[in-house]
C-alpha cells in the first residue's frame, strides 16, 4: 500500500516556501535492527513507487526477505505534493518550480526521521528515477554504500532535453486548453497526452522494433503496431495529470548534480561502488554516454545489456531482459 509522509514546511532549493509538504512511498520486506539493510529505489517519469516492483521480490537480487527496499515518490507524481492536489495559491499553474534535489532531500528526510536509515546499501534507480539516484550518490555521498545506474545518466543529454521539451512538454502547453495551466478540466487536454504517446512510440523503441515481420511489440501480446501505440503508450500518460506531468518534465530537463557547475568534479564526488548500465538500441541513454559516465566515476564498472527493448527495456518485457538486469544486480550487490 502507498503511503504518505507529512515532512512539513520546505523551501525548495529554487526560492520557494511549500508550507505541508508531503511524499508518497511504499515498502517491501523488514528494516533489521541496525537499519543496515536498506535499499532506495526512486521512480521514474510518469511513474509511482509501485511501478517498480516488477523488480523486487523473494529469492530476487533485491530480495525481500533480505532487505527493506523503500520506494519514494516524487514531488508532481499526483500522490506526493502536485498541481493537483496543493491548495491556492500553489495549485495548478502556479505550483513552483522545483527540482530533483528537491525530491532527494525530502527522500533523505524520509529515510532518516521516518525510519532511522543514515546508509543504503543500495540506490538504484532507471531513466529520470537514475537522474535522481546521481544527484543523491553527489549530495549525500556518504549515505550510498553501492549505486546502480540503469539506462540513464548523471544529466540528460541535448538530445534527451530536446525529446523531453518537444515529445512530452508542447503537446501540453501548446494545447489550446492548457491556458498556462490553469484548464478547466484536464479531460480537455487528452489529445495532447495522445500525442504525447504517439511521439513516445515513434522515438523511443529502437531501430527495427516496427520491422515487418520482426515486430518486437507481437510479444507483448498485441494484435497490432496501433494497439501497442494507444493501449501502451497513451494509456501511459491518459489517466495522469498534466499539470503534474509538467512538474516531472521539468525537473528532469534540469537534472544536474554539479548544480551548473562542473560536472566531472561533482562525479568525482561519489564514493559509492557504482555500476553503471545501459540498454543497446535506447536513445535516450546511449550505451556509449553510459561508458564516459562510468570512466568518471571512481572505480565504476560499466555493462552494455542486448535488448530488442532499448530504453523499454526498464518495465522487463522480456525475460532475457529481467535475467540480464537481475544478474548484473546480484553482481553489485555481491561487492
Amino acid at each position: 500500500m502507498v503511503e504518505i509522509a507529512d515532512l512539513g514546511p520546505y523551501q525548495t532549493t529554487t526560492g520557494y516556501t511549500i508550507p505541508d509538504v508531503k511524499l508518497s512511498y511504499k515498502t517491501h520486506g523488514t528494516l533489521n535492527a541496525a537499519k543496515d539493510n536498506a535499499i532506495l529505489f526512486p521512480h521514474f517519469l510518469g511513474g509511482a513507487p509501485e511501478y517498480v516492483e516488477q523488480w523486487i521480490g523473494e529469492g530476487r537480487p533485491i530480495d525481500t526477505n533480505k532487505y527493506f527496499i523503500l520506494c519514494p515518490g516524487q514531488l508532481g507524481n499526483g500522490s506526493s505534493t502536485s498541481p493537483s492536489n496543493t491548495p491556492s495559491p500553489l495549485n495548478a499553474g502556479s505550483f513552483p518550480p522545483v527540482k530533483f534535489a528537491d525530491d532527494v532531500i525530502l527522500q533523505q528526510k524520509l529515510a532518516k526521521d521516518l525510519f532511522g536509515i543514515d546508509e543504503f546499501q543500495l540506490l538504484l534507480g532507471w531513466s529520470t528515477g537514475g537522474l535522481q539516484i546521481y544527484e543523491y550518490a553527489v549530495r549525500f555521498p556518504s549515505a550510498v554504500k553501492r549505486l546502480a545506474a540503469i539506462a540513464c545518466a548523471p544529466k540528460p543529454s541535448p538530445w534527451t532535453r530536446l525529446w523531453l521539451r518537444t515529445i512530452l512538454a508542447e503537446p501540453l502547453t501548446e494545447h489550446p486548453a492548457f491556458n498556462n495551466g490553469f484548464y478547466r478540466d484536464a479531460q480537455e487536454l487528452q489529445s495532447g497526452q495522445r500525442r504525447m504517446g504517439r511521439g513516445a512510440a515513434v522515438t523511443l523503441p529502437p531501430p527495427g522494433f516496427y520491422r515487418e515481420g520482426h515486430e518486437t511489440w507481437k510479444g507483448l501480446g498485441l494484435a497490432s503496431a496501433e494497439d501497442y501505440v494507444g493501449m501502451v503508450w497513451e494509456q501511459y500518460w491518459l489517466p495522469q495529470d498534466p499539470n503534474d506531468l509538467l512538474v516531472q518534465i521539468r525537473k528532469a530537463l534540469t537534472a544536474d548534480p554539479s548544480n551548473g557547475g562542473d560536472i566531472d568534479e561533482a562525479l568525482r564526488k561519489i564514493t559509492a561502488t557504482t555500476a553503471v548500465i545501459a540498454f543497446t538500441g535506447d536513445p535516450m541513454f546511449p550505451p556509449a554516454d553510459g561508458k564516459h559516465d562510468a570512466e568518471r566515476i571512481k572505480g565504476a564498472t560499466f555493462q552494455e545489456i542486448p535488448t530488442a527493448f532499448g530504453h523499454l527495456a526498464t518495465f522487463a518485457l522480456s525475460e532475457d531482459d529481467r535475467k540480464a538486469v537481475d544478474a548484473a544486480l546480484a553482481d553489485l550487490l555481491a561487492r
